[in-house]
């Protein structure tokens, strides 16, 4: 009878391992060796002072496009002056490059303006609502076609690359924001309690999969065998495996509340906060957090290049930039 009943306590401790493995506190009880605690001005191999309100970034080879207020302006390491300006009437969330084009989301005009990434010039202008009006999104490239949600109540919009205009509008889950393409497909946020990722088939515009992640997941980043949220609510990062779509590691990364960012790439991965911590690094092998940057000023974006990493403060008007 005791063998019975200690047989009997471990099936029902492995029945639901599954479902607790789908929470925010999936990797919680697991030990790591302290972070290293680093002040990014120090470890900066450039620094940049920007007026207005520099904030969410795009990169373009070494370079890195940065929204301001009213403009778009793009920044070179060799320079501590923008290299080009666009004027863009209340540029708004992620900016993304792609089919050699940089896409900006306008709030004010509810539109996305095309430019040319080496004259600055406005290619088109292309009406399309915006998700949230407050700009806190990020939109994705690839399969040759922007893609943006267009509509709280749960639409992705996507826009072909050739004609500038609107090929498909998918349905998703309502509060949905953000964005990014990888592995093949596209994959956005469901900024819920009860926050999931959902995947869709660039080939069908189907809707292929919905994976719960961490609460209110918003910034998205694919790359480094993952692909990668930021749960706003505990600020934790949860990470899913692109060939499973199972969600295999949510890591404590201490970095709750609005705003922030997220990226992948040169081995890392890299979570901009406003509070807990100004921005941290993840090992992609071990999924262990290596580094925390200092000081906290507020929030603001991070974005990998060819060559370097790119940090944004907008309430200090700052940019960093890291060797990688």
């Amino acid at each position: 009878m005791r063998l019975y009943a200690k047989l009997k306590r471990v099936t029902i401790v492995l029945f639901y391992l599954p479902f607790f493995n789908s929470l925010d506190f999936h990797l919680f009880a697991q030990k790591q060796e302290p972070a290293t605690e680093l002040q990014i001005a120090s470890q900066a191999i450039a620094t940049i002072k920007l007026d207005g309100y520099p904030d969410f970034l795009a990169a373009d080879g070494d370079d890195v496009w940065v929204t301001n207020d009213g403009r778009v302006e793009k920044l070179s390491v060799k320079s501590h002056t923008p290299i080009l300006s666009v004027a863009i009437p209340e540029p708004c969330g992620a900016p993304v490059m792609g089919d050699g084009s940089l896409w900006v989301a306008s709030c004010k005009n509810n539109s996305i303006y095309r430019i040319d990434p080496t004259t600055g010039s406005i290619i088109v202008v292309i009406p399309i609502h915006i998700a949230d009006p407050r700009g806190e999104i990020s939109m994705a490239f690839g399969a040759g076609s922007l893609w943006l949600l267009s509509d709280s109540s749960g639409l992705l919009s996507r826009i072909d690359a050739k004609t500038n205009t609107i090929k498909a509008h998918i349905k998703v889950k309502s509060q949905s924001y953000c964005a990014t393409f990888g592995y093949e497909a596209v994959w956005i946020t469901n900024t819920h309690e009860a926050g999931s990722v959902q995947r869709i088939d660039p080939e069908t515009n189907m809707l292929v999969t919905t994976i719960r992640v961490g609460s209110l997941p918003r910034f998205v980043a694919a790359g480094e065998g993952g692909i990668w949220t930021l749960n706003q609510k505990l600020g934790t990062i949860s990470r899913i495996d692109p060939a499973t779509n199972q969600l295999i590691a949510t890591i404590k990364g201490m970095v709750p509340g609005t705003g922030g960012d997220i990226a992948a790439g040169a081995n890392r991965v890299w979570v901009r906060s406003k509070d807990g911590t100004f921005l941290l690094t993840i090992d992609p092998i071990t999924n262990r957090i290596l580094n925390r940057y200092l000081p906290l000023c507020g929030s603001g974006a991070v974005r990998v290049s060819n060559n370097y990493v790119w940090v944004s403060a907008h309430d200090i008007n700052t940019i960093w930039v890291l060797k990688k």
